[in-house]
């Protein structure tokens, strides 16, 4: 299912601002705002999302700390366009470890 026109340029800044923030290796920004209709956030535009993201900038990092990272790079927009995130963030090591 595509994304509505509105997510599709929220991912478009998601997607720009986590590459600026991480330069991660790899990147991928998912619109699962479908699967919450009906849902409190849902009704309130704002969408649900899900970040894979790989980067040498997790290094060291525990996951609270890196998701507190993507949070905060994603600034406003966890106020204004994001109702809800799940965060996959990994290091270049630990994704290839996973086969990601």
């Amino acid at each position: 299912m595509s994304a509505p026109p509105d997510n599709r340029e929220r991912i478009t800044r998601m997607d720009a601002v986590l590459r600026e923030a991480f330069a991660p290796d790899s990147l991928r920004v998912e619109d699962e705002s479908h699967l919450h209709v009906g849902h409190a956030g849902a009704r309130s535009g704002r969408g649900h999302f899900r970040v894979h993201i790989v980067s040498a900038a997790f290094r060291g990092q525990a996951p609270l700390a890196r998701h507190r990272a993507v949070y905060a790079a994603l600034g406003t927009m966890m106020e204004t366009d994001i109702h809800a995130l799940a965060i996959h963030a990994r290091t270049p090591d630990e994704a290839a470890e996973r086969g990601d």
